[in-house]
């Protein structure tokens, strides 16, 4: 049986990882250049993380006590071979952030964070890793820690050093850690 730290720390891992040089942490990077105040950015990065991976875990549970272990184990091996191949290809952010107005930057961020979050690869990294582990609170703890790892610095460093991570070989890093998620499910073998 799993535990809760190893459902953690490989939820951590996998999306601190998955999540450099995608469409939110881009947005980070965005807003921090725009609005210039990090402090309301990162409470809205987390609490839209924490509310958009609550609501992925709880699908992935549901998911994990719906479906019979062994297709489980099949759809999870190919979700995250699936994952690792989205993983390669670079997200960009074409949309324009509207005005301040009097909502504020929090609720701009904390908005505009889950919607982006929605569909995203770490959105379903997430349904997928509360799917295979049956520690939620871990496995939201976990995602959630690893997008303010891979964030938190973008927001402080505005967009001065973001030329300068290099993304291509970040994202080929995700792709093949998020395969070798896929193969090890698929092959079953114990993670941790």
């Amino acid at each position: 049986m799993q535990t809760s730290m190893e459902a953690f720390f490989v939820s951590t891992a996998v999306v601190t990882i998955g999540e450099i040089g995608d469409k939110t942490q881009l947005l980070a990077l965005m807003l921090a250049a725009r609005f210039k105040r990090p402090v309301p950015i990162v409470l809205g990065i987390l609490v839209a993380t924490l509310a958009n991976h609550t609501l992925a875990g709880l699908v992935g549970e549901w998911v994990r006590n719906v479906i019979n272990p062994d297709n489980l184990r099949w759809g999870l091996g190919v979700s995250f071979i699936a994952v690792a191949l989205w993983a390669l290809v670079p997200d960009k952010m074409e949309d324009e952030l509207s005005p301040v107005g009097r909502y504020g930057i929090f609720l701009i961020t904390l908005t505009t964070f889950f919607i982006a979050e929605i569909g995203d690869k770490t959105q379903l990294a997430t349904v997928m890793l509360a799917a295979k582990f049956p520690s939620l609170v871990s496995v939201i703890a976990g995602t959630t820690f690893g997008m303010l790892i891979a964030d938190v610095p973008a927001v402080f460093l505005g967009n001065m050093a973001s030329a300068k991570i290099p993304f291509k070989a970040i994202r080929i890093v995700a792709a093949l850690l998020f395969a070798a998620l896929g193969v090890a499910t698929l092959l079953g073998v114990k993670i941790g």
